[in-house]
């Protein structure tokens, strides 16, 4: 049987394990379950931390929200409060059918990806299998790599050290700066110039530890430019992950 098999798979014979020989003779539905079964058992992504809490920050703070922390990045900012992210040798790799599990666990239906930087990884079996689930999925991205997935809500945090790709700039719905220093409030504008997308929701964030400086500064701002809104680590206020 096996000139029947589709050529995508003929190229992995190791698919033929999982039965995947049967491909051409199945209905569109099945392929796709049975595409979805096979590269879910297959992949595994290192994960710092799995959580459900609220979303704490930007435009779906205060939302119940199911926390997916990938581990590994390359950006390197200085404020970081997840350093141990960093390193994804650190940290256990779960495969996709142990993540969904938690997911459905929690009962949730709004789900965050973050990092970490999770744009490093090609996440489309991950969110295919949270769309099969019924899940909202929010990426939250420095943009410095493309995104692979299907998400419904791209918040975009750039970063001036590894800045995003043009691409990123497209696809975000969100665009949130952290606001370090003054000089980070005429950067946010070099920032907004580049999102394409006119619905496209802007977030004036202070950095934690500089916050007593800083936010008078940003609420002086955004008062003076209404298209910026103020976003607040609430999770922390309210000692919650």
């Amino acid at each position: 049987m096996g000139e029947y098999v589709d050529a995508t798979f003929s190229k992995n014979p190791s698919l033929f394990k999982s039965g995947v020989f049967l491909w051409s003779y199945l209905s569109s539905n099945s392929r796709e379950r049975i595409y979805l079964y096979t590269m879910s058992e297959k992949q595994k992504l290192p994960i710092m931390e799995m959580f459900y809490s609220l979303q704490g920050e930007g435009f779906h703070s205060g939302k119940p929200a199911f926390f997916i922390r990938l581990a590994g990045c390359d950006v390197g900012c200085v404020w970081c409060d997840v350093k141990e992210s960093w390193n994804a040798g650190d940290h256990e790799e779960l495969s996709i059918d142990h993540i969904i599990s938690e997911v459905e666990k929690a009962k949730a239906d709004f789900v965050v990806i973050t990092g970490g930087e999770p744009a490093m990884y090609d996440l489309n079996n991950l969110t295919n299998q949270l769309h099969n689930i019924g899940c909202y999925i929010a990426i939250e991205t420095s943009g410095a790599y493309e995104l692979n997935g299907t998400f419904d809500w791209v918040c975009l945090s750039p970063k001036k050290f590894k800045p995003p790709t043009i691409s990123n700039y497209k696809l975000a719905q969100e665009l949130k700066v952290i606001v370090l220093n003054k000089h980070d409030l005429s950067w946010c504008e070099e920032q907004r110039s580049l999102v394409k997308n006119k619905d496209c929701k802007f977030f004036l964030q202070p950095e934690w530890d500089k916050q007593e400086i800083m936010l008078p500064l940003i609420i002086d701002y955004v008062k003076s430019n209404t298209m910026w809104q103020v976003s607040l680590q609430t999770h922390k206020y309210m000692n919650i992950p």
